[in-house]
């Protein structure tokens, strides 16, 4: 039998790594995890705006309110 994973468990995996993560405006940031809270309120370092997978804006370093992200995808 497979053991499941819960979300915080592949958030810890992500951290450092660059994810794509959309918001319930249809926006999409990539940028590397830098940390997360119980609230799945998120930090990206090095985040950038993306409009149909192409560079928009670039951001830096972001917090993402938790009930904002639809969900959260490696990039």
């Amino acid at each position: 039998m497979a053991i499941q994973e819960r979300p915080f468990d592949l958030l810890n995996k992500a951290v450092g790594k660059q994810v794509m993560i959309r918001l319930k405006n249809g926006l999409d940031i990539r940028g590397k995890v830098v940390s997360f809270d119980a609230h799945m309120n998120i930090v990206l370092d090095g985040a950038e705006e993306l409009e149909s997978g192409n560079l928009k804006a670039k951001i830096g370093t972001v917090l993402l309110r938790g009930g904002n992200i639809l969900f959260v995808s490696p990039a």
